[in-house]
């Protein structure tokens, strides 16, 4: 799951970044049964994932991916991206990436009664080993998506995926920094004060 990515669209509002955070485990009408605040991330997450894979540049990531990665793609591009963010995060926010990451681990930890069981499970091995820091190192993006591939029905070829980002990095970046402007405004546009 690309979590840098959506939480660093939350606007720093801490409802949002919970309800952006915990969306992939809360299906359907279950979003009525959190706080407006919390539902509204829910609902700006689901609207991010909609627009992405509608986006042209994120489409030509996938066609680098697809013949490892099949249907899969989108989500081994999804780490990608946030590993290009992180990679690069204080030229795309305020405070640096450990300052954010602590940030929302001491948000979600606050938040711990709205969280999903599901979510509870992870977030502390995600806070204590680090991962939104994490995805700035390939090392760390092949990590991430060794751990998906064990808990999900993600191939576990995280090895041909670090290959095709270093032989395509280049590539990888420019549809990313095409991406991620309209990504960023796309979401402000979604968040309602």
């Amino acid at each position: 799951m690309n979590y840098l990515m959506h939480l660093y669209l939350s606007d720093n509002d801490e409802n949002l970044l919970v309800g952006n955070f915990i969306a992939d485990h809360v299906k359907g009408k279950k979003v009525n049964e959190y706080p407006p605040e919390i539902a509204h991330g829910i609902i700006l997450h689901r609207a991010i994932d909609e627009f992405s894979d509608q986006h042209p540049a994120v489409a030509e990531s996938k066609k680098m991916l697809r013949p490892v990665y099949g249907k899969y793609a989108g989500v081994v591009v999804d780490i990608f991206y946030d590993h290009f963010l992180a990679a690069d995060f204080s030229r795309y926010a305020s405070v640096d990436l450990n300052t954010f990451a602590g940030f929302c681990y001491r948000t979600l930890l606050k938040h711990w009664i709205s969280i999903p069981w599901e979510v509870k499970l992870f977030l502390p091995f995600l806070i204590k080993h680090k991962r939104l820091q994490s995805y700035a190192k390939l090392s760390g993006i092949g990590n991430a998506l060794h751990i998906m591939a064990k808990h999900t029905s993600l191939p576990d070829k995280s090895g041909d995926a670090i290959k095709i980002l270093k032989e395509n990095y280049a590539g990888f970046r420019s549809n990313f920094e095409q991406f991620f402007p309209d990504i960023r405004f796309f979401s402000s546009e979604k968040i309602v004060r």
